[in-house]
């Protein structure tokens, strides 16, 4: 009989980022304003910062990760003062490859506990868990 204590395997948030699961982008997200790591799924990261330098130059990586992380802490702080709970959604306007027209996107933000019961913080597409 299997009790909750009965582990058969773990995966470790920074074997994610090992994996490439997860992409550590804290360096950003600290100037952002975060005080915790934060990690976004590859899913966000290939929708929402990823360019390829093939691409006209109306765009770089940088740049749009910082809109990401700036509008991941923006949301983090206003779901800190309604005590929203672990998560939060937030919407920015990306470029798509091959466009020039921004969309509407939403993210998600989760801020939980860490390989060590750390806070961290994980933006990601909606749906994913």
């Amino acid at each position: 009989m299997f009790t909750d204590a009965d582990v058969i395997h773990t995966y470790t948030r920074r074997e994610a980022i090992q994996d490439g699961v997860l992409v550590d982008v804290s360096q950003a997200a600290r100037e952002a304003g975060f005080r915790i790591p934060v990690a976004m799924t590859a899913r966000a990261w290939s929708e929402c910062v990823a360019w390829p330098e093939t691409e006209s130059a109306i765009q770089d990586e940088s740049g749009r990760l910082w809109d990401v992380v700036f509008m991941a802490a923006a949301a983090a702080r206003r779901a800190a003062r309604r005590k929203d709970g672990d998560r939060t959604t937030f919407d920015l306007h990306v470029v798509p490859r091959g466009g020039r027209v921004p969309c509407l996107t939403t993210l998600v933000l989760h801020v939980g506990p860490g390989d060590q019961g750390e806070c961290v913080g994980t933006v990601m597409a909606p749906g994913e868990d």
